[in-house]
Parts: C-alpha cells; structure tokens; sequence
C-alpha cells in the first residue's frame, strides 16, 4: 500500500471530481490555536472508503502527504518524506480518525485534508488503478494569539438587473470576525410558514471571500416561485459559532409580466418628451422652412447663370486684333 498513496497524490486533481455524496466530513472550517497549544482535526463517515488506509495532507501551497492511518488496527505510516512528520499522530474514532499536533508552531499554519480511496471500474488504469480519491472540505489551522471572535451579520436588497427575469439578489455580509473563514447558507419562510432550508434549484450563491478587515459577503439570486411571498434568513457558519441576520429580507412573487428593459438615458429623455405639449403648428413650419430653402438655391443658380453669361458676352465683344492700313 506504499505505493497507492503516491499514485494518488499524482492524479489529485483528478480526484476532486468527486461527487458531494462521496466526500469525508470534516466539520471543523478552521481551528485558532496558540503556540504550544494542542490542535486536533477530525475525519468522518470513513466507512465511503474501499481501503482500510486514510490519509492526511498538508496544504500550504501545493498538497503535502503527511501520513495514512489503518482504520481496521490503528496502525500508522508516516514515511512519505514529511519534515514535520514527527509532529503528528493520528488515531481511530467512531466513524472516523483524528490527526493530532501536541505542540502547535508557526509552521503549522496551513490547511489539512482527510482523503482515501474508492473503487470505480469508470476510472482508467492510466491514472493509478480501478480506483479514484475522495476527500474532506478541509481545517485551516490559524497559530495567532487573537482570540476567536463571531461575525456580525447583515443582510441587504441587492441591486439587480435579474429582477426583469422573475429573480432577486440579496446580499449577505459578515464582518468584524476572527480568524476570517466563513460559509454561507441560507433559509426561507413562507409567510407563518415553518422554517426551511433554501433549496438549491431556486437559489444561486456567489461567495466573495476575504474582502479585507474581516469581511466576506455572499450574493443569493433568487427565482421566485409565482403567487408565493417568502422572507429570507442568511446563516453564517465560524469556528466561534453561527451566526444570523437579524432581521428577515422579504421578496414578493415576481409579476405576471414585465416590459422590456430601457436604458436610464432613453427613459429620462421618453419621460421628458411625454410632458412636452405638442405644437399643431410644427408641420406646417417644416414645410415653409424647406420652401425657403429651395427658393435660396433656385435664386444661386439663377445668379450664377447670369454671371457666367455676361462673361461669355465680354469676351466675344472684345477689341479686335485685325489693323488696316
């Protein structure tokens, strides 16, 4: 089994092509710890797997095998290279393993994947085997002495064009927390209805993380089911706890129809055309205003005409170059 962990480390990107149903669970989206304080990373519903092996990496820049742990006898392997494979054990749990860091350093900031692998007879040969990775969300490790702080939650209307399509946004922002690393999820309520969790084909989710001093904000576009009226909860997730908006966004059921988009400028310009009272008289003085200008040019031709003639008759009755004697 040495050697199936480094086949697989190769085609790692294959590998996270996954479906969700496959995946390890990693509850934990980050862990703050302070120097020589213990850090522990958890890995469940290991039984998807097809080995007995689970492995733990290390990711800075690039994915850095640390070690495997035998679900079936506890039996540890670390010898992948690793330079702080000393650093760390791992041990089995119900229904999953634990990576463990006695004594966290600054060296240990990085995020940490649980991954193992599954057979499937769709993979080809080329790529390692009958077999592909499937892996947890991941745990970032923070090593700082800032304590742990909630974000604070606020929701907004977001201004859309999508509106025009039966759809709405909303804006969700988290701020002032620590360490920085959130998810979003949302939720809605149908009037006096119960509470539910937002279903996926009628919500699209663009998250905006890291904005700079603590901040990440997601955006929600909503299709909006006809004849329905639901208020919206935005939810987020923090190694300190769950936080929520406080206050619920109402979006109403789109309209039966809407009309075509006009541009702002087109629109001022209709708006102020239809105040504008309309003068009988504007046809009647286009036409006089073409009259006078084809008299104009009739009159420039006619003076052209007559200047040109009487230039042709001084020439012709110019004095004559014939003398007598």
């Amino acid at each position: 089994m040495l050697l199936l962990p480094a086949a697989a480390l190769c085609c790692l990107c294959s590998a996270m092509v996954a479906t969700a149903a496959e995946e390890l669970i990693q509850d934990q989206l980050s862990l703050t710890r302070r120097v020589v304080q213990s850090a522990s990373f958890t890995c469940e519903q290991t039984q998807r797997c097809d080995y007995d092996e689970v492995f733990w990496y290390q990711k800075k820049e690039t994915f850095t095998l640390i070690m495997y742990i035998d679900r079936s006898d506890g039996a540890v392997e670390k010898g992948y290279g690793h330079p702080q494979k000393d650093d760390f054990s791992a041990v089995n749990i119900q229904n999953g393993c634990e990576l463990k860091i006695d004594k966290v350093k600054l060296s240990h900031s990085a995020s940490y994947y649980c991954s193992c692998l599954k057979l499937d007879p769709h993979i080809s040969v080329t790529v390692g085997g009958w077999y592909h990775l499937i892996f947890g969300s991941g745990t970032k490790l923070y090593v700082t002495d800032e304590p742990v702080v909630k974000p604070v939650v606020s929701v907004y209307p977001a201004a859309s064009r999508a509106h025009l399509e039966g759809k709405s946004s909303l804006l969700c922002l988290a701020s002032a927390m620590s360490p920085p690393l959130v998810q979003f999820s949302w939720k809605r309520q149908k009037e006096d209805g119960p509470l539910e969790e937002l279903p996926p084909a009628e919500g699209e989710q663009l998250q905006l993380t890291q904005l700079g001093r603590g901040r990440s904000a997601a955006i929600l576009t909503i299709r909006q089911p006809e004849n329905a009226t639901y208020k919206y909860i935005c939810s987020v997730r923090h190694e300190g706890g769950t936080a929520e908006g406080p206050t619920q966004q109402e979006v109403p059921a789109p309209a039966a129809s809407c009309p075509p988009e006009t541009e702002p400028a087109v629109l001022a310009a209709q708006q102020q055309a239809d105040l504008l009272p309309l003068d009988p008289l504007q046809p009647q003085s286009r036409v006089k205003l073409l009259c006078l200008l084809y008299t104009v040019l009739i009159v420039k031709s006619l003076v052209y005409c007559c200047g040109l003639s009487l230039l042709m008759s001084l020439r012709d009755d110019g004095p004559s170059t014939n003398y007598t004697d």
